[in-house]
């Protein structure tokens, strides 16, 4: 069983059930349309042509769920409409430029993060709307062609080698165990890290299996290089046995610990990555572990793999390149400079030896003729 640490199939099976005959809060078209879209992308029905197929998880569910009733609480606020595909391309474009601008806030007066997110979900969701009216016989133009989807990096807690050893010297032995598990691997937490079970170590904890079924992207099986030491005492120390979870602690819990922990040794200040240290997650963990491992790995794709990524634009999205150093050497300059210069030595080089071989090669048949002429010259003495 795959343990869901955010409960994201129990919170959206009870939504479901509650508001089967209406979402509470909004028109009865917009709950309608809503409902009938959830259950679309529940069955993978009517996707478009430009997504992946094949149905949406709880979590993606969940996600869809919130920003369309949000969509359509706003709409209803700022342009008096009943129905989202009520919305003019004119209205659209100025609702998005307001949110992104901070015109459009949070109940407690902040902006909204991740802007992004949201365009993209209003394009799946009018994509949605255009196939199934089609499908009626209505051809409904895209008025999401122009919306700007392109991500907004968020800001995250970025730890050099030095501040994680300080935090795991004043961790709790689970939690420093933890740490140099995230680093180690750098696997996506809490979902991937909380399926992992003593039975996914291999090679005497110097590898881990981290399976298909508990990837987001696919299973891969990698080595551990910094925490093998550490996970074998704990196993040992934990009694843990080979169908039990590795780390069974809730992701709330762990949270909070680090953000107290980075507090205490870290400070209150602002880390490079642009977040305080002591807003610090699991997550952040994973862009350390990238930064960590970025310059240590020859080969791009074995980076990809190690992370679970399927393309190459992820390892810059975690990394920015930071903790990244210039390595080049005077060797790798005399290489590169004056590599001609040495070409041409050496092509020098084999001609002379090509120029020598010759003269040594008539020097042996005059030698040759020398001998046949004084053999002939004794035989004619006798």
């Amino acid at each position: 069983m795959k343990i869901d640490p955010h409960h994201q199939e129990e919170r959206y099976l009870n939504w479901k059930e509650k508001d089967k005959n209406g979402i509470n809060g909004i028109s009865k078209e917009n709950s309608d349309l809503i409902l009938q879209y959830l259950e679309d992308m529940g069955k993978g029905l009517n996707i478009s042509n430009v997504s992946v197929k094949g149905p949406r998880s709880y979590s993606r569910l969940n996600s869809l769920r919130n920003r369309l009733i949000f969509f359509a609480e706003k709409f209803r606020e700022l342009y008096n409409l009943n129905k989202i595909t009520n919305i003019t391309e004119e209205q659209l474009m100025a609702f998005f430029s307001n949110m992104k601008k901070g015109n459009i806030t949070k109940t407690n007066n902040e902006p909204y993060k991740s802007v992004d997110t949201y365009a993209k979900i209003f394009k799946t969701f009018w994509h949605w709307y255009q196939k199934i009216s089609k499908k009626q016989g209505r051809e409904i133009p895209d008025i999401s062609e122009d919306l700007d989807t392109r991500p907004e990096k968020p800001k995250w807690v970025y730890l050099t080698e030095e501040q994680v050893k300080k935090l795991c010297n004043s961790a709790k032995y689970e939690y420093k165990v933890l740490i140099m598990f995230l680093l180690d691997t750098g696997i996506r937490a809490p979902t991937e890290m909380m399926n992992v079970k003593v039975s996914d170590l291999y090679n005497n904890c110097k590898e881990v299996h981290i399976r298909e079924e508990i990837s987001k992207t696919f299973g891969r099986r990698i080595k551990l290089m910094i925490c093998s030491d550490l996970l074998k005492e704990y196993i040992k120390t934990k009694n843990l046995q080979g169908d039990n979870y590795l780390f069974q602690i809730k992701p709330a819990t762990i949270n909070k610990y680090l953000k107290r922990l980075a507090l205490t040794v870290l400070g209150d200040g602002i880390s490079e990555a642009g977040q305080k240290y002591s807003e610090i997650s699991m997550y952040d963990f994973r862009h350390v572990s990238c930064c960590y491992w970025l310059p240590r790995y020859k080969s791009e794709s074995a980076l990809k793999y190690r992370f679970g990524w399927k393309k190459s634009d992820k390892i810059h999205y975690y990394s920015e390149l930071l903790g990244m150093k210039d390595t080049i050497s005077e060797e790798d300059l005399l290489i590169d400079v004056t590599k001609t210069e040495i070409e041409k030595r050496l092509l020098k080089s084999e001609n002379d030896k090509d120029v020598l071989q010759d003269r040594v090669n008539s020097l042996e048949v005059q030698m040759r003729k020398i001998l046949q002429w004084a053999d002939g010259m004794v035989v004619r003495v006798s």
